[in-house]
């Protein structure tokens, strides 16, 4: 087919948006040739190929436009809108999406998932490093707990900055988890919804005291 040439012009709003959508272009495994250039606040996109090819370069370029401004940009209601395999991605970590849906709302934060959609109110950079927090806390616990406790002890581990360990200790203390020695795991003996609610007025307790 013949080979044919198309020029569009993104515009960004700042350095911030120009580096992201260049990384993300860069990502791009597309059979037509594509050639970036930035000046200012404009980049100027030259496509190759056949009318397919830029075609459907277009379409992935478009995308991934929008879907940066999305996880910089809040909407009109505060939200931002990240794709889960982004933020796993970038964070360099991956957590069930229960756990990081439960972070985020006992630190009070807006979170709904939507597909592979995740709208919060927290800010892009900080997600990532919650995340980031959130895969290390897994690494250390994982091969001794069952799904189910892991979902209340990374949670309350990462927001009230306690060991994964020490929330594990706590658990014990207050007969809310047990170790089974046929599984060499750790897991919970009331369901996650009360264990998380009763070791949360134990931890709330301790802090008044103090």
């Amino acid at each position: 087919m013949a080979r044919a040439k198309k020029v569009i012009t993104i515009h960004v709003r700042n350095e911030g948006e120009k580096e992201e959508f260049l990384k993300e272009i860069q990502r791009l495994n597309l059979p037509a040739f594509i050639y970036v250039h930035g000046k200012l606040n404009d980049l100027k996109i030259n496509i190759q190929g056949t009318k397919d090819e830029i075609r459907e370069a277009m379409r992935k370029i478009r995308e991934i436009h929008a879907r940066v401004r999305a996880k910089l940009y809040p909407d009109r209601k505060g939200l931002y809108r990240y794709s889960i395999d982004d933020l796993f991605r970038e964070s360099g970590a991956s957590v069930s999406t229960p756990i990081l849906i439960k972070t985020l709302e006992m630190l009070n934060e807006t979170a709904e998932l939507r597909g592979g959609e995740l709208i919060t109110s927290m800010p892009w950079e900080e997600i990532v490093e919650l995340v980031r927090k959130l895969g290390e806390g897994l690494g250390e616990i994982s091969l001794q707990t069952t799904r189910q406790i892991r979902e209340v002890v990374l949670p309350v581990s990462v927001v009230f900055g306690i060991p994964p360990e020490e929330v594990i200790e706590h658990l014990l203390e207050l007969n809310l988890a047990e170790w089974k020695e046929d599984k060499f795991k750790y897991e919970l003996i009331k369901n996650k919804e009360q264990a998380l609610e009763e070791l949360l007025k134990a931890l709330e307790g301790e802090e008044d005291e103090d």
